[in-house]
């Protein structure tokens, strides 16, 4: 851990110990915590905070902070956290498991929402007075300007909003990170909001810089970690033949006239489906693609080195292992073609709709009508949470979901007659995806789409079931978009009853 990292002579006078700088916080504050999925969140300060809580629950206190973060972050920070019920209230993304458990249980209350609202939220004081942000930085400049690590999120709203704020300064980020950034904050608020001067999915139009009143700056903890850096399952035969029909899909709107042969800029959603779709384009007949998304995976990564993708802006970078080597090996190569921005800018409506992004994101499951469930197991449990997906979905060009036609070994059918929960409306879902095929739901009325959604993308253990509801739901004189209410939200029970779905 090396004070090099803060160029600033002033603030070096303000380093201390994490378990120092906890003792800012206190029982029931809001805090900004910086971090998006697995990159850009504090690694040493939140166990600090976790083992405070613990001590003050010994002694029979209350203590826990209500935490909004960019997106999520990992069991450093996350995780520790709920481990020691030291998060009241959390929002807007998160993928915990301890956390998860701890939401569905009631003990942290839990608000989802659309990535793209957050910052704006905050600035209007939605969530209330940000009492403290703690933000992930790779250094410190000269003039006491922070350096952003491999994730930004919401940090430019969080250290604005917020009365104090605590940085780790993280000695592990690759320093050339410096000038990967853009930062730009003149959003401003209704009736005085700005267009965002974002033309091409490679324009600059801030500065490289976090800006922080550097008296709101209460402590400086060092540290030396790596994110998170999940490693990514190899593409197996499912995901392969999901890609598969993507591309050829993609090649089909070339041909038609309907897409330029660099496509358009590409948006795809965290995961190992996803990512193999973007695995996929390394050998796809399209050249000078660009990416307009906000996590960027392994695949896009490759895409990069191979020349087949020129340019890219997300709000953070999520590599496994190996990727991070790739990363850091061609950093001086990649600074002129990956730009990081506020989430509050790669997830904008307004740009995602300019740019006509092709958005690729995951889903949970899909009715036979095209509503779509990214968020909730049986209706009930929150799982990870909307994410970015909406943002995409309402504004891209085109919007795709992609899943697995059965979970559970088979068990469970990812088609179903009624979504348990709504994420998505068939009135914003253009495509269903799973290994069987392609549903092409532009276009089409109700009954169209579920003849589509059954034929194509279904299992063919449940095709059947899925037909004969679609049956029975129309003689029984559904007009417009069939339904036998009582059967269609039953059809997750029988699992739960049974153990099987393929039970009638």
């Amino acid at each position: 851990m090396s004070i090099d990292r803060i160029r600033h002579a002033g603030l070096r006078d303000k380093v201390m110990s994490a378990e120092q700088a906890a003792e800012f916080v206190k029982d029931n504050m809001l805090v900004g915590m910086t971090g998006f999925t697995g990159a850009g969140y504090p690694k040493a300060i939140p166990t600090a905070i976790a083992n405070k809580a613990k001590d003050e629950h010994a002694k029979g206190n209350s203590f826990g902070i209500r935490m909004v973060t960019g997106a999520s972050t990992a069991p450093e920070c996350d995780g520790v956290l709920a481990e020691a019920n030291a998060i009241k209230f959390r929002s807007p993304f998160q993928s915990d498991p301890t956390l998860r458990n701890n939401i569905n249980a009631g003990n942290t209350q839990y608000q989802d929402m659309h990535l793209s609202h957050v910052e704006q939220q905050m600035r209007q004081g939605f969530y209330g007075d940000v009492d403290l942000a703690i933000v992930e930085a790779s250094g410190i400049t000269e003039d006491g300007k922070i350096i952003p690590a491999m994730g930004i999120g919401h940090a430019a709203e969080a250290i604005r909003a917020a009365k104090k704020v605590i940085i780790e300064v993280n000695a592990s980020q690759n320093a050339g990170l410096e000038g990967m950034h853009d930062v730009y904050t003149d959003v401003g608020l209704p009736p005085h909001r700005k267009p965002i001067p974002i033309i091409g999915s490679f324009d600059r139009i801030g500065t490289p810089y976090l800006e922080c009143d550097l008296d709101k700056i209460e402590a400086i903890v060092l540290t030396d970690a790596n994110d998170r850096n999940s490693k990514f399952a190899e593409p197996d035969d499912v995901s392969k033949r999901i890609a598969a029909q993507i591309i050829d899909f993609l090649d089909h709107e070339v041909k038609a006239g309907r897409l330029p042969k660099s496509l358009l800029p590409l948006q795809s959603g965290v995961g190992n489906v996803a990512n193999a779709v973007l695995a996929g384009l390394l050998d796809a007949p399209f050249d000078d693609l660009t990416g307009y998304t906000e996590v960027l995976q392994d695949g896009m990564l490759d895409l990069i080195i191979a020349g087949k993708m020129k340019t890219a802006s997300a709000t953070a970078l999520s590599f496994s292992p190996d990727a991070l080597q790739r990363f850091n090996d061609n950093i001086e190569f990649l600074r002129d073609k990956i730009i990081l921005r506020p989430m509050e800018l790669t997830n904008n409506p307004e740009v995602v709709r300019r740019l006509g992004v092709i958005g690729i994101n995951a889903m949970i499951e899909a009715d036979i009508y095209g509503n779509v469930n990214s968020t909730h197991i049986m209706g009930t449990k929150m799982m990870n949470g909307i994410g970015g997906s909406g943002d995409f979905t309402r504004n891209g060009f085109f919007s795709m979901f992609v899943s697995p036609s059965t979970a559970k070994g088979g068990a469970i059918s990812a088609i179903v007659p009624m979504v348990s929960h709504h994420d998505h409306t068939e009135h914003d879902v253009m495509f269903v995806i799973t290994e069987q095929g392609m549903a092409d739901l532009r276009g089409k009325s109700p009954t169209e789409r579920a003849k589509l959604i059954i034929n194509n993308c279904s299992h063919p253990d449940y095709r059947d079931m899925l037909q004969d509801y679609y049956d029975r739901a129309s003689h029984a004189g559904g007009l417009h978009t069939p339904h036998i209410l009582l059967e269609a939200l039953s059809w997750h029970q029988r699992f739960v009853e049974t153990g099987d779905m393929r039970i009638k």
